[in-house]
């Protein structure tokens, strides 16, 4: 196993952490940003200097790609990065909305087994940047930008138990009352729940290019935005 450092910087919530043989052994988050322009490197400096006092070596760097913030997605990719060409390690890319849903198949056993997951990351008015997975994490719709309206996910909800969680899910409980309608509340991506899924692609050596990998943006979207998302 290795040691990781984690940075998550895709919501106004900045958080970054360090992990060794799968176990987190430091973590921090801000909660009241966005301040990731302070916030980031100091906890980055903090996290590098954890390790080198236990001596213990870095493996390699995970970021959130997003979706999320423009400006908090800039950011972290960037400190990654100087941590990447500075200690000779490699970059992990880790979506966001994979991150969000980490801490709710680990920590809340009233899922149930054939519930669908729905993790949001705000956007604009009544917009959200979403995923469906199933409780695998296997994709079952990709990452696309949607309106929310009565029946936007109706067709996952007419199939099973769906929950939907993340910053942009609060728009929702005024508008979907289906009785498969489930909310989960304060779901955060954390750079301590990145954990499993970087430790999954360090051990695959499923890598990206630090020169070239960007993260997540809204021109990411575009192709699969409704037209009447894209006129706003």
């Amino acid at each position: 196993m290795a040691c990781i450092l984690h940075i998550e910087t895709s919501t106004k919530v900045c958080s970054v952490a360090v992990s060794q043989d799968g176990a987190c052994i430091f973590a921090n988050a801000d909660y009241d940003g966005p301040s990731h322009a302070v916030q980031c490197g100091v906890f980055v400096d903090e996290a590098l200097s954890f390790a080198e006092s236990h001596a213990i070596p870095l493996d390699g760097v995970a970021v959130s790609e997003g979706p999320g913030s423009y400006t908090g997605l800039r950011i972290g990719y960037s400190m990654a990065k100087g941590v990447c060409y500075g200690r000779n390690v490699p970059l992990i890319a880790l979506p966001t909305l994979e991150i969000l849903c980490v801490p709710v198949l680990l920590y809340h056993e009233e899922v149930e087994d054939d519930a669908l997951l729905i993790p949001m990351i705000d956007a604009r008015r009544m917009e959200v940047y979403s995923a469906v997975y199933d409780r695998a994490l296997k994709p079952v719709r990709g990452i696309q930008a949607d309106v929310v309206e009565a029946d936007t996910y109706r067709e996952y909800l007419d199939r099973a138990p769906v929950y939907f969680f993340g910053d942009g899910s609060d728009k929702l409980r005024s508008v979907i009352q289906h009785p498969n309608a489930r909310f989960l509340s304060d779901i955060h991506p954390l750079a301590k729940n990145m954990l499993p899924l970087a430790e999954r692609k360090m051990m695959q050596g499923d890598f990206v290019d630090v020169a070239y990998s960007e993260p997540f943006y809204l021109k990411e979207f575009v192709a699969t935005k409704p037209k009447n998302l894209l006129a706003l």
